[in-house]
């Protein structure tokens, strides 16, 4: 009978772990001695043996409970936000500017310093968004953000500890090694399911926590990076034991011929090259091949660990494979998802499917408008993965969507032609973005739209979305809006809406500051169709303020102020003093929003931050992509 001590398993048969410790350093071992020993120490490589199981049980329960607490704070602060935002919204939105002082004053003294320090400060001095580059083609990526850092660090540090509480004073070195096989495995599996979660683009805590899925791919990127050292430990820890029982050829014949081993070695190689993969300078370098790599490997890794844990000599496999069959789940549901927007976005039995409008523009850019064969609501603020049939159809971008046109259905019956909600339902959307060509995709998107040498061209296209939309500006008495060149579709998008709602007195926006930055005038041919739109809405002077700061004007003849409240400004913009400015004119809470190159964003972040004090209430909010 094996003797148990503190839950583990500790020896087999009639030796103990100091008698086999004392036959295997003995000067003149005999073959027998020999084999008493193998035969001793190859159990401590299989199955469950010499696992703690309830430990690992334990920290499996402490790992989600230490997740689970940090989504619980997440969603409580975001429960509170919504409400205060909605009483303010309603209390506002039929006051006067001059009356909404109560809202630009915070209401809790500690909130500006949280935001000053904690909530908008980078890691360290000014850097977050702006990537770091060893060279113009090698890019190791960005900072997190001082709150992600503490995310991060508590996750990493669970982890380590949950990781570290081993008995690593045992004298049996192949039972602690059993020990550490069982935790590592143990931990990989369990951070295998947020890894997934966290992973999706529909991912429902995106809108309950209303966290962006930049934040979730931050994290998913280190989680991954911690499922493969556990993995990677996991591995070690069975083939010290493996090596020392049989041998290396006989631990090497064993990873061949047997199912159980073989399967889990190869998940743990698939993820080791996933791994190298993913290192900032190489996602960077060939971004769309890691992407089509990223899936192949994922499912592989997925399907091995699956295989793995179901083929243990264990009674209904290894107790871990019903997480294994929740990853699935939960993989397989996301894809599903993806599958039902891109159909029902882009078909329809009435209107057929989506066509794309495509336009190349100066500044070696491109407008994009789709067709979409129905009516889709699309909220401000909101990016769509788009695709295109003949520019390989396979890979899709997310790209910010800069203006939303629905057409109501035509009622030929009908005496007057209005365009009432349920026309609108019945109707389609055209939905339109502008598409910087850099390399690879958008490159070979915008030579395509050049070659045809005619204004604009039409491609079978599909849309998959919109995401995100979480940050409503209307309650906001005061929104400043800073756009980095084709970061205007991002801002764009507010406009429109926030000057309908000031016009039918549905919202608290009394001020609107718009600040775009442009390489030449050029650029102005991108947006003029909606501008020219914006421009001739009811009561649009009243409430909206556009700067255009023009970098490199060809001449300076070309910068000219069409009026008081649209002006032209040659060179860059003094960011905190633009700022400052508007802060002393504030109207009510101020919400300050950045859609542009990461050194605009650490800028406009750093003048935020600088702008904080006792009695202001100025929100950030910041528009990126990271990959």
């Amino acid at each position: 009978m094996p003797l148990i001590s503190r839950g583990r398993i500790t020896a087999f048969g009639s030796l103990t772990p100091t008698t086999i410790l004392a036959l295997r350093d003995s000067d003149m071992p005999t073959e027998t001695d020999e084999a008493q020993a193998a035969s001793t120490i190859a159990p401590f490589a299989t199955s469950l043996n010499g696992v703690d199981q309830p430990g690992n049980m334990l920290f499996k329960n402490m790992l989600w409970w230490t997740l689970g607490i940090i989504a619980l704070i997440v969603l409580t602060t975001r429960l509170l936000e919504i409400g205060w935002t909605k009483i303010r919204h309603v209390s506002a939105m039929s006051t006067p500017a001059d009356k909404q002082t109560y809202w630009k004053r915070s209401q809790w003294s500690r909130m500006p310093w949280l935001k000053r320090n904690l909530i908008y400060a980078p890691l360290w001095r000014k850097r977050h968004n702006r990537e770091i580059k060893l060279s113009a083609a090698i890019s190791i990526g960005t900072l997190p953000s001082r709150l992600h850092s503490v995310i991060l660090g508590i996750y990493l540090i669970s982890n380590i500890v949950y990781m570290s509480y081993e008995d690593w004073f045992q004298e049996n070195r192949y039972a602690l090694a059993a020990e550490i096989r069982g935790r590592s495995g143990t931990l990989a599996l369990v951070n295998m399911v947020p890894l997934i979660i966290m992973a999706g683009r529909n991912n429902p805590l995106i809108g309950l926590l209303r966290v962006s899925f930049d934040t979730y791919n931050l994290l998913h990127r280190w989680m991954g990076r911690m499922v493969v050292i556990e993995a990677v430990i996991h591995t070690i820890a069975w083939a010290v034991v493996a090596a020392a029982a049989d041998g290396y050829d006989g631990m090497n014949y064993r990873l061949i011929h047997d199912t159980f081993l073989a399967s889990g070695f190869a998940g743990t190689i698939a993820l080791v090259i996933l791994f190298f993969l993913s290192l900032s300078p190489v996602r960077h370098a060939f971004y769309e091949t890691f992407l089509s790599f990223h899936i192949i490997l994922a499912f592989i890794i997925f399907a091995m660990t699956w295989v793995h844990c179901a083929t243990a000599t264990l009674p209904g496999g290894l107790p871990q494979l019903s997480w294994m069959v929740a990853i699935f789940i939960l993989w397989g549901a996301e894809r599903l998802a993806r599958m039902f927007r891109l159909a029902y976005n882009n078909w329809s039995k009435r209107n057929g499917f989506t066509e794309a409008v495509v336009e190349p523009l100066p500044g070696d850019t491109t407008r994009v408008t789709m067709h979409l064969p129905r009516h889709v609501d699309i909220q401000p603020g909101t990016h769509a993965y788009i695709r295109f049939m003949g520019i390989t159809p396979w890979e899709n971008h997310p790209f910010s969507i800069a203006w939303i046109e629905h057409h109501p259905e035509v009622d030929t019956t009908a005496l007057e032609n209005k365009a009432d909600k349920e026309s609108q339902r019945r109707g389609t959307t055209s939905v339109s973005f502008l598409i910087g060509a850099h390399t690879g995709f958008t490159r070979r998107l915008y030579e395509k739209a050049l070659k045809e040498g005619s204004p604009s061209i039409r491609i079978r296209a599909a849309m998959e979305g919109p995401y995100a939309g979480h940050h409503s500006l209307d309650s906001y008495g005061h929104a400043v809006l800073f756009a980095g060149s084709t970061g205007i579709t991002h801002q764009l998008s507010y406009l429109k809406p926030l000057i309908e709602g000031f016009d039918e007195g549905t919202i608290a926006t009394r001020r609107i500051t718009l600040v775009w930055i442009i390489r030449d005038t050029e650029s102005l041919t991108w947006v003029r169709p909606w501008m020219d739109e914006i421009l001739r809405m009811p009561r649009r002077r009243d409430i909206l303020n556009i700067r255009l700061f023009v970098t490199r004007p060809k001449n300076t003849k070309e910068i000219i102020s069409a009026s008081s409240t649209v002006q032209m400004f040659p060179g860059r913009p003094n960011i905190p003093t633009l700022l400052r400015k508007e802060v002393e004119e504030q109207v009510g809470a101020m919400c300050v929003t950045v859609c542009g190159p990461g050194a605009l964003a650490d800028d406009v972040r750093q003048a935020v931050r600088d702008v904080q004090d006792e009695c202001s209430v100025v929100d950030f909010v910041e528009e990126s992509f990271t990959w």
